[in-house]
């Protein structure tokens, strides 16, 4: 398992077998994961800073952490419905 996949088990845990299967065979997933890993690391180093950019910077991170981890649970429940035939 790659650290992307890593971050999203993190944040999710409960969820996080279904984070490995997905992301073992969906590239689209996995760069969701990507994206959530870069964003969850920037916003902790924006956390961190002093830099006069610090709180505008620390807000964006925040709301795009939070709409990728929705992102990656709407993606979780779509992959999880197993239609039924029609007879």
């Amino acid at each position: 398992m790659d650290e992307d996949a890593l971050a999203a088990c993190r944040r999710f845990p409960t969820r996080a077998g279904a984070i490995i299967e997905l992301s073992a065979r969906d590239e689209g997933f996995r760069d969701l994961c990507a994206d959530f890993a870069i964003a969850e690391t920037e916003l902790h180093k924006w956390r961190g800073s002093h830099h006069v950019l610090r709180d505008q910077r620390i807000s964006e991170y925040a709301v795009l952490v939070e709409a990728l981890a929705g992102e990656i649970v709407s993606t979780l429940e779509n992959a999880s419905v197993v239609p039924f035939p029609r007879r």
